[in-house]
């Protein structure tokens, strides 16, 4: 197995290995920092579902008609999210690990706010509408980087404090405030065009799809001062490499294939869901006569969107039920042949009749993806690899994750061009390719992503420490008290030895 050694297998954990969920805090002490860190994607859902309504708003003949819907701008402005969150991940990546989660998590933040404002605002000079599409393309784009951060800081962090929870829910924890807001925020995201459009009425859409991407700042604000109040996880204080080169030779032998195999099944989950997700509403507009008013696509669309949920929530438990990498196999090989039978039975799912039976049947395939390799392929990443590294590591992944869906927007319309004039093979093509990529998922996780249990990031930090101590590396440098508590420390070599944590001593 990818990344594996004698030492992976879990073992049973002994007292002072959980001992950061007996830290005599709260419940509410021990879960606002989790919802603090994790909650932020919510943003990411929001932000990225919710372009693909006001795309079809300003595609609109109502409003800029073939001014947009002929221009590169659709695709642009559709895609380009994507590019700006993968310099986001890599660049808050190297910074959560070199200089702070708390602090890159704030600077993300801030920048998801600025500019997600700036875009329900973008204006082209002397009111030309190719300019105001270049602004609101730029805007995008730096709001992707915003985004990005959450990632690497966000995801990251609420892994590490998840281990404060109960043994036993610490998956489900970081589960609900990590991949469930995500889908919260495509539920949202769906819902507030259908609404504006209700209330703004389809003679006034350049207020529903400016308030609708306006809207977009109203969670992140909401969170700011709960990250600012946020202090550093306690895995990242006793294990960070903030103040030595990371010897990134030995972490590229110890986890390479290990993150090939993560990376590529988040590049091959998102090149399909974010895709189908960014053209669901266009996919229902071709189910409906062109005339069908915005109100019915955008209703349908919300409908869609709300049963990532139900399969994200019952993920969450199952992850913890029978470990991530066998949550995530089994969630993707339903959704490949959920796939299958959808594409085979497109024809008649997509009469204007059977709307009901398309959305039901399209929404069963997405439930199960967010089952499997939604909930768990960031969970994978969080937790199968040590502190010191694992902004970075996640950040590799994740970035693959999102190139997928940056290839996917590109690549998706060639896969439906290749149907030619027939229109059902048009449809058809993009399930097959999608339900076989889950099929190829099944594999990579059984045989790619080892065991994953309740203390797994405990038990990385200690394999990672033999490792390089094996390697002749010093571990007596890791830690951000190093200067003071961790001078001259014992190595985590042998049973019996000590570490410090938080200025207190116990062994291990």
């Amino acid at each position: 197995m990818f990344g594996r050694n004698r030492d992976t297998e879990e073992h049973a954990p002994t007292e002072t290995e959980t001992d950061l969920a007996h830290t005599g805090k709260s419940f509410w002490e021990r879960v606002w920092p989790v919802f603090a860190c994790g909650a932020g994607l919510f943003s990411d859902g929001y932000v990225n579902n919710v372009i693909g309504s006001v795309s079809t708003m300003l595609g609109s003949t109502k409003l800029y008609g073939k001014a947009y819907s002929g221009s590169k701008a659709q695709q642009n402005i559709g895609a380009i999210t994507f590019a700006g969150t993968v310099l986001g991940q890599l660049v808050f990546g190297y910074t959560s690990d070199k200089w702070s989660r708390k602090n890159s998590l704030l600077i993300s933040t801030i920048i998801l706010i600025v500019f997600t404002a700036l875009g329900a605002g973008a204006y082209g000079a002397g009111g030309n509408v190719q300019g105001m599409f270049a602004a609101l393309t730029a805007y995008r784009f730096l709001v992707g980087i915003g985004i990005g951060g959450e990632y690497p800081a966000g995801s990251v962090a609420c892994s590490e404090a998840s281990g404060e929870m109960k043994s036993g829910t610490r998956n489900r924890w970081f589960v609900l405030f990590t991949n469930v807001m995500i889908d919260w925020g495509f539920v949202v995201g769906a819902f507030v065009p259908y609404l504006m459009v209700v209330i703004c009425t389809e003679n006034h859409l350049r207020a529903a799809w400016r308030i609708s991407l306006g809207l977009g700042v109203v969670f992140p604000l909401s969170l700011l001062w709960l990250r600012i109040k946020l202090k550093e996880p306690e895995e990242f204080t006793r294990e960070s490499m903030k103040y030595v080169q990371i010897p990134y030779r030995l972490v590229v032998r110890f986890y390479g294939l290990r993150l090939l195999a993560v990376s590529v099944l988040w590049f091959l989950y998102d090149f399909s869901v974010y895709s189908f997700s960014i053209y669901s509403s266009a996919i229902l507009a071709n189910i409906y006569p062109s005339d069908a008013p915005l109100t019915t696509i955008f209703g349908w669309n919300t409908v869609i969107n709300l049963f990532y949920i139900p399969g994200a929530i019952l993920g969450s438990f199952w992850s913890d039920l029978i470990g991530p990498r066998y949550a995530l196999a089994s969630g993707v090989f339903s959704q490949g042949i959920v796939g299958f039978i959808m594409a085979g039975l497109y024809q008649t799912l997509a009469k204007p009749e059977n709307v009901a039976g398309f959305c039901v049947v399209y929404g069963i395939f997405l439930s199960l993806g967010e089952l499997g390799p939604g909930d768990n392929i960031g969970l994978c990443a969080s937790k199968s690899c040590a502190t010191g590294v694992r902004g970075q590591y996640y950040a590799i992944a994740a970035a693959m994750g999102k190139i997928g869906a940056f290839v996917g927007t590109y690549i998706f319309p060639i896969i439906e061009k290749a149907g030619g004039s027939n229109a059902v093979a048009s449809a058809q093509y993009p399930f097959f390719v999608s339900s076989s990529f889950c099929i190829l998922m099944t594999f990579i996780a059984i045989f790619g992503i080892p065991n994953i249990g309740q203390d797994t990031i405990t038990h990385e930090d200690i394999r990672f420490r033999e490792y390089l101590e094996a390697s002749g590396w010093d571990t007596n440098q890791l830690g951000l008290m190093k200067d003071e508590a961790y001078a001259g420390r014992p190595t985590m070599g042998s049973p019996g030895t000590e570490t410090v944590a938080s200025g207190e001593k116990t062994s291990l």
